[in-house]
């Protein structure tokens, strides 16, 4: 890929990076169902669940893109990402937040 830019990836990619990142919403919804955060499935958590993680999913895709890090740490990455939903945001701001530091 001579230029890497959310326009080169190929549409197999991004399917790859979205199922994986859905089928991590899903286990988040599972955890907090039997966990007894939620009482029963429901369909607008589990939207919730998908979406929050699709982002992340996506997100967590382009920072191991741009480090260069191997196809199978980053198919692992978004998946463990997604899964954590909200908080795996909060582990890409505290990543993002670190490098920005040590660039200036």
């Amino acid at each position: 890929m001579p230029d890497k830019n959310p326009e080169n990836y190929s549409f197999i990619t991004y399917l790859w990076v979205l199922v994986l990142s859905m089928w991590g919403g899903t286990a988040h919804t599972i955890r907090k169902i039997r966990n007894g955060e939620l009482k029963r499935f429901s369909l607008s958590e589990w939207i919730g669940d998908m979406v929050i993680s699709g982002f992340i999913g996506v997100m967590t895709f382009y920072l191991c893109e741009y480090a260069n890090f191997p196809q199978l740490l980053t198919a692992a990455l978004v998946g463990i990402t997604a899964h954590q939903g909200a908080k795996g945001i909060g582990m890409l701001e505290k990543i993002i937040t670190k490098r920005m530091r040590n660039i200036r």
